[in-house]
Order: C-alpha cells, then sequence, then structure tokens
C-alpha cells in the first residue's frame, strides 16, 4: 500500500501527538490492568485466613442460616450461600457488614458456619483492599478523580488512543514488509526505539484494537444507558415484560410479588432447579436480598466454561426463590439475547474472562507489552526531538525536551514502584492498611517519584534505581515473610524479580543515552 507522503507526515504527526499526551495515563491503565488479570488471587492471598469448622453441607444450610437469622437479624437483608465453599471461602453463609454492592470493591463479611454439636460459629473477614486498587488505578488510569469524573476523562483518552492506533497503523503500512521484524539494536537510539516500537504495537494490534473499543463502551456505559432509558421509557411503559410478568430493569422484575404464604426453598433446590434449567452453568454463589415490599429476590453468580461471561470471572442470572423458577436471562452464559450476547462479547475480550488460565496469563503479557509500547512511544519521540535540536545547533535539552523525559521516566517508575510497595505493605502489616490508607500509600509514593525525576539532578536514574530495588524488596518480603504458601505470592516474586532485572537493564542503557541523539 503507497501513501502520499503528505498525508503520511499529517498521520505521523498526529499519532506523536496523541501518543504523547496519552501515553503516560495509557501506560498505568496497561501496567495495572496486566496485574488486576489475577485480581481474585491476589485479593485471596493477600487477606488473611479464616479458621471456621468445616461448611456444612447444601442440605443443612437451611438449619444453618436459621441460626444466623437468630443470632444477626440484619443478615436477613443481605445474604449470600457459597455453592463450593474451598480454601478460599470457607464458609457456607456470609453477609456483609455494610451496604451490598455486587462486584464492587472488597467488602468486609461475617462467615458463619455450625460446629460438630451445631452451634454457630461466626468470624470476620476483611479482605485486602489492595487488589481492588491496583483495579481502580486501572479504570481511572490512576487518576486521583471521583470515580464517575475519571471514567469519562478515561473515556475521551481512550477514544485518542483509538485514533493513534489508526494513525500509526498506516504510517507503517509503506515500510511493512520490509521493517516489520528488523530489530535494529545497534546505532541510533531513535533507530532502536522505533524498532522495538513498532514490532510491540503492530503485533499487539488485535489486542489494542479490543482494548481501545471496549475501554470507550465502559468509559461511556452509564451515560449511553442513561440515555437509552429516556428514549425507550415509551416503549417499555407500552408492555415490555419480563420473565414473571413484569418489566424487568437491570436483572430485578418491577412489581415481582410471592405468591401468599409461599415458602423459600432451600438451597440445594435451587441449585437442582437450576441445573435443568442451564445444565452447563455451574453456580457458584446464591445471593439473597429482601425487598422493601417483604419479597426476596434471588441473583446467581457462576461460571460456564463453554460460553463467554458477562464479568470478569461469572455470569448471572435472577430466579424465583420461592418457585425455582429464572426471571432474567440476559447474563446467563448460553442463554442470552444476540444483543446482550455481542455486548457480553465485548466484555469478556476485555477481561480476558474465556480460555481460563492460559488467556489471562496472555493478557498480563500483553498488558505489560502494552505499558512498555507507550513507554518506547515517548522515549522516540524524545530521541527525535533531541536530534532536532542538536541539527539546529543546540547542544543540551531544551526546557520542554528535558521535562518530558523525566516526567516520563517518573510517571511510569512511580507506578511501577507505588503498586510494588503497596504490596509489600499488605504483607507486612496487612491490619493497618485499609483502602484510605493503601490509596494515600500509592500516592504519595507515586507523586514522590515523580517530584524526584524533576527536580533532583540525575532524577531518571534515581527513579530507575529506586524501582529496581523496591521490586527486589518486594520478592525478598514475598518469599521470606512466612506466609502460608500460596501459588499467586510465587507468581508476584517471579514477575517481581524479572521487573527488576528489565529495569536493571534499562537503566544500564540509559547511562550513556541521555545524550545520545539519532
Amino acid at each position: 500500500m503507497k501513501l502520499r507522503a503528505d498525508i503520511v507526515t499529517v498521520y505521523r504527526e498526529l499519532h506523536s501527538w496523541v501518543g504523547v499526551v496519552a501515553g503516560l495515563f495509557l501506560f498505568i491503565a496497561f501496567y495495572a490492568g496486566a496485574i488486576s488479570m489475577f485480581e481474585p488471587a491476589l485479593e485471596s492471598w493477600l487477606t488473611p485466613r479464616v479458621s471456621l469448622p468445616a461448611a456444612v453441607s447444601l442440605d443443612r444450610t437451611p438449619e444453618l442460616m436459621q441460626k444466623v437469622f437468630e443470632a444477626f437479624p440484619e443478615s436477613r437483608r443481605n445474604y449470600t450461600i457459597v455453592a463450593a465453599p474451598d480454601a478460599d471461602h470457607p464458609a457456607r453463609m456470609v453477609w456483609p457488614l455494610t451496604a451490598s454492592r455486587h462486584g464492587h470493591g472488597a467488602q468486609s463479611v461475617m462467615m458463619a458456619a455450625l460446629d460438630e454439636q451445631g452451634g454457630l460459629v461466626t468470624a470476620q473477614r476483611k479482605p485486602s483492599a489492595v487488589a481492588q486498587l491496583i483495579d481502580t488505578l486501572h479504570q481511572q488510569m490512576g487518576l486521583p478523580l471521583p470515580h464517575e469524573i475519571a471514567m469519562i476523562v478515561m473515556g475521551f483518552i481512550a477514544l485518542g488512543y483509538a485514533l493513534a492506533l489508526v494513525s500509526g497503523t498506516l504510517v507503517f503500512l509503506p515500510a511493512l514488509a520490509k521493517a516489520l521484524f528488523a530489530v535494529r539494536l545497534e546505532g541510533s537510539v531513535r533507530r532502536k526505539w522505533l524498532d522495538l516500537h513498532n514490532l510491540l504495537g503492530f503485533c499487539s494490534l488485535p489486542f489494542h484494537i479490543v482494548m481501545a473499543l471496549t475501554s470507550v463502551v465502559f468509559a461511556f456505559h452509564d451515560v449511553i444507558f442513561t440515555v437509552q432509558a429516556e428514549f425507550l421509557a415509551q416503549e417499555q411503559s407500552d408492555g415490555h415484560q419480563g420473565g414473571h410478568g413484569g418489566r424487568v430493569t437491570g436483572g430485578m422484575p418491577h412489581g415481582f410479588r410471592p405468591p401468599a404464604g409461599a415458602k423459600l426453598l432451600g438451597p440445594a433446590e435451587i441449585v437442582s432447579r437450576l441445573a435443568q434449567e442451564a445444565p452447563q452453568f455451574t453456580p457458584d454463589t446464591l445471593d439473597y436480598s429482601t425487598r422493601p415490599g417483604g419479597g426476596v429476590m434471588l441473583r446467581v453468580a457462576g461460571h460456564d466454561p463453554s460460553h463467554l461471561m458477562r464479568g470478569p470471572s461469572s455470569g448471572f442470572t435472577t430466579m424465583d426463590p420461592y418457585s425455582g423458577r429464572l426471571l432474567w436471562r440476559d447474563y446467563l452464559p448460553g442463554h442470552q439475547p444476540r444483543g446482550f450476547a455481542a455486548l457480553t462479547s465485548l466484555f469478556a475480550l476485555h477481561f480476558g474472562s474465556y480460555g481460563g488460565a492460559p488467556i489471562r496469563w496472555a493478557y498480563l503479557v500483553l498488558g505489560f507489552a502494552g505499558a512498555f509500547l507507550f513507554y518506547t512511544g515517548n522515549r522516540l519521540w524524545i530521541a527525535v526531538r533531541r536530534r532536532k535540536e542538536k541539527a539546529s545547533g543546540v547542544v543540551t535539552d531544551t526546557r520542554g525536551t528535558l521535562f518530558l523525559s523525566r516526567l516520563t521516566v517518573g510517571c511510569c517508575s512511580g507506578c511501577m514502584t507505588g503498586i510494588a510497595v503497596v504490596l509489600s505493605a499488605a504483607l507486612l502489616a496487612p491490619a493497618t492498611l485499609g483502602e484510605d490508607r493503601a490509596w494515600l500509600l500509592y500516592h504519595g509514593v507515586f507523586w514522590l517519584v515523580i517530584i524526584v525525576a524533576l527536580l533532583v539532578p540525575k532524577g531518571e536514574k534515581v527513579c530507575l534505581w529506586s524501582a529496581i530495588l523496591v521490586h527486589l524488596g518486594l520478592a525478598i518480603v514475598v518469599l521470606w515473610e512466612g506466609r502460608q504458601p500460596h501459588p499467586a505470592g510465587y507468581c508476584v516474586a517471579l514477575i517481581a524479580l524479572t521487573l527488576s532485572l528489565s529495569l536493571y537493564r534499562l537503566a544500564k542503557k540509559s547511562q550513556g543515552a541521555h545524550s545520545a541523539v539519532g
């Protein structure tokens, strides 16, 4: 494909400036997003284990529920039955200590079991906030703003990101055949960054297209549905009905009322009825909530390996807990209408919630590679600018070039160092690192690193070596902290060592590259 030189020049300028403006935000989003691929495993590993008697069977769960309701009447408002308790979720019944927020953040919960004599045993579990913090950094691109505002800003950055992808691909097309796998590690600094940037960008292009498009959908999700609700309000009022004779909004049928004198089915019966309706869907949790009118609604979360799922690890359905009838199937894997199935595919592609562990590991690698792509983009822009300045007779970096160079290193190393410090603190002092303190600790480290990079002589080198030492420290803390062995811990130690080695090589190469010009 041959493009006119003037068109290529316009696309190159567009790609460069959009990339420079959005690159640092995207580095944080991709780096934190790669780690959040294993958010449940991280939360489980960082949360101290709770000792409870063995979980009762599903058939005995009504007995457990009755004793919990007598001892803790407030638990009737919202409670969860775990379908298959394990080491990470040892209790058959749990309920939140605060208002329920399905799928939003780590909540402190009470957990209940029965001892050998049938007596009620309870324990409180306070999940670590660090895994959720990392996911929030990913969603908000590190912006310390209210979530709703940060998501709108993220949406516009994602639109710029998509624009940079298109323009960068068009610029690269003329040289595609001869330059795709040409990584010249000798010669000018500009050529090295250019080759690495092109190779990473082109080979992961489908992944980046998916991330850009789905990020825009997530950012404007609430706005889109608000506008849609306004346009469809009249149409809905004309009689669009749910599966139980009432209009469905968000999976909760309007006008649902339990039959007079009806009793709740036991969890074992609910699981049996669900198996008849959706044989391939394996329930994980049964989430009960009492409605203002007195009826009880049941939301079932589970997984189906043969179909895409709406959440990062779950699909959902709403059931009538009195009859076992499915009320809402729009998020139930394998039972979705085409429109909802298409929307679910966008969520699944973004979350990597398909294909099991191999896909999640692939997304982790692609996420780290994506973060490095944005770093190389900024380094390439800086190298080109230095070459132009030297050609015009400027011996040292101009103020703008120096600022962007230091900001790039400070922002990227600050994000990495902040996350590593928070993970280390979560292991060394889990009881004191709540959600607010974890947030303050991360941003304290992040902004301190940026200030050092901008104001301290040789600040870039200081930031890189600080990141190296912090990641080595994290690996040491993980391996020698003395906590019960967990696969997530070994993976974190391995990744921390790999990152420290990569940063060391980058620091060594950067020693002579600061004054080099392509």
